[in-house]
């Protein structure tokens, strides 16, 4: 993106953070609490675990979330000394609205 497009950068960079997060296997209690050393797995790929698949409505949700999330914070940020960042945050919004929205929107 060009230089001046920070606010759609910043905007895409955290959703994109945000469905990286979705696609993360959920870990189950048993598994935080850990095992005795010697009962541990050992070898190449031992700790990986296969990312789950976000359909399109998983995705749209997930962006859909980062939008109303921005959105709710700029309404709670009323004072003026915040008016800049309330600003940036609606401007967040309308670019990831427009990917949700479709090319032909605007």
């Amino acid at each position: 993106m060009r230089a001046r497009d920070k606010v759609a950068v910043s905007a895409l960079r955290a959703t994109l953070g945000a469905l990286d997060n979705a696609e993360a296997v959920p870990v189950g209690e048993a598994e935080l609490r850990g095992v005795a050393l010697e009962l541990s797995p050992v070898g190449a790929g031992t700790t990986e675990a296969a990312r789950r698949e976000l359909s399109e409505r998983d995705a749209e949700d997930v962006v859909r979330a980062e939008v109303a999330e921005r959105l709710d914070v700029a309404a709670q940020l009323t004072a003026p000394a915040h008016a800049d960042r309330a600003a940036r945050l609606r401007a967040e919004a309308a670019v990831l609205l427009r990917f949700l929205d479709g090319p032909g929107a605007a």
